[in-house]
Parts: C-alpha cells; sequence; structure tokens
C-alpha cells in the first residue's frame, strides 16, 4: 500500500486500526487522461481517493453547458455523499484530466458505515465539511482577483496543470475575466 494514503489517514486522525481497515478495502486503480470514473446520471458503487493525478466534477445540462463542481488532486477523497444519503444517481460527471492513480473504496462499506454511525464515516463527512466551507469562504469573501491570488499562491502548481479555461471555472469567473485579471495582476 502506498505510503502517502496510511501517512494521510494518521496525520487526519485516523487510528492504526482505521487507517489499516481502510487500507485493506482500497484497490488501486490506474486511468488514463479523460477516463469518466461516473458518468452524470449513473450510479457508482465506489469512492474515490487520489494519490497522483488531477480529476474534476462538472454539472452537464441538456443545453450542453458544463459547470465546474470541484477539482480533485493529490491527497484528495472523492465521494459523493448527495448520492450516497439520498441513494439516487450522481448528479455530476467525475473524469481525470490526466493520468490518474487512485485507490478506489467500495460504496456499500461508506454506507455501512454511515448506518451504524462508525466513526470513520464522522472523519471523512467532517473532512468533505471543511472542504466546502473553505470553498464557500473563498467564493463568498473575496473578489474575483483575491481569488486568483489566493489561487495562485496555495496552489502554484496546480496553476500550472491547469488550463486558463479550467482555472476560471474553479474560480467561478469567465475565461475572459480571467485573462482580464492576469494582466493587470502582471503589471
Amino acid at each position: 500500500m502506498d505510503t502517502r494514503f496510511t501517512d494521510y489517514l494518521s496525520q487526519h486522525g485516523f487510528s492504526s486500526d482505521e487507517s489499516r481497515e481502510l487500507s485493506q478495502l482500497a484497490k488501486p486503480l490506474e486511468l488514463p487522461t479523460r477516463h469518466i470514473l461516473i458518468e452524470q446520471g449513473a450510479n457508482s458503487d465506489s469512492f474515490f481517493f487520489v494519490l497522483d493525478g488531477l480529476c474534476h466534477a462538472s454539472y452537464l445540462t441538456e443545453q450542453g453547458k458544463e459547470y465546474s463542481k470541484e477539482f480533485y488532486w493529490e491527497l484528495d477523497w472523492i465521494i459523493g455523499f448527495e448520492s450516497l444519503i439520498k441513494q439516487q444517481p450522481s448528479a455530476f460527471l467525475l473524469e481525470t484530466l490526466t493520468p490518474c492513480h487512485l485507490l478506489c473504496l467500495p460504496l456499500e462499506t461508506l454506507q455501512q458505515w454511515r448506518n451504524s454511525n462508525h466513526p470513520t464515516y464522522l472523519k471523512l463527512v467532517e473532512t468533505q465539511l471543511m472542504n466546502k466551507e473553505n470553498k464557500e469562504r473563498f467564493m463568498l469573501l473575496y473578489s474575483a482577483e483575491q481569488r486568483y491570488q489566493l489561487f495562485c499562491q496555495h496552489f502554484s502548481d496546480l496553476e500550472q496543470r491547469l488550463s486558463d479555461y479550467q482555472i476560471a471555472a474553479y474560480l467561478g469567473i469567465s475565461p475572459v475575466s480571467l485573462s482580464r485579471i492576469k494582466n493587470r495582476v502582471a503589471e
């Protein structure tokens, strides 16, 4: 098992028993660029942990528009909690943007943990909640230019791996707005 996974678990408060249990359940998955992990509207039987690579979740409309939900990269969990809780198909598409090395874990286990109030489930929900609250704060409290500057400060390696279109989608702005911001920042 990749030590980055067990190191992550240890650093985020998982006990050695919880880490051992998750490690035993995890199956390595090597995927190419542009591989669809979950189709929008399809059921998934797995959740994921990213060891290497970059994934993207997006919403597709009937009119053919795509809205970026989230990007996932090294040491991120990918869990569709809405699908799990409501027992319904995925509301979003999940695909790889680069070659990826993921750990695939059975969603059935997560459902069992949820039903029994297992401490591991609580830790995963708390992790997801913290990520969502951080993103919400990022989107609500900062201007588009501040979001871009914070993105560059905190995710400089990610900036090099995403296109301007993808960065703009993550920041919640248009590619044209991002171009203007980059020109102002460069001055």
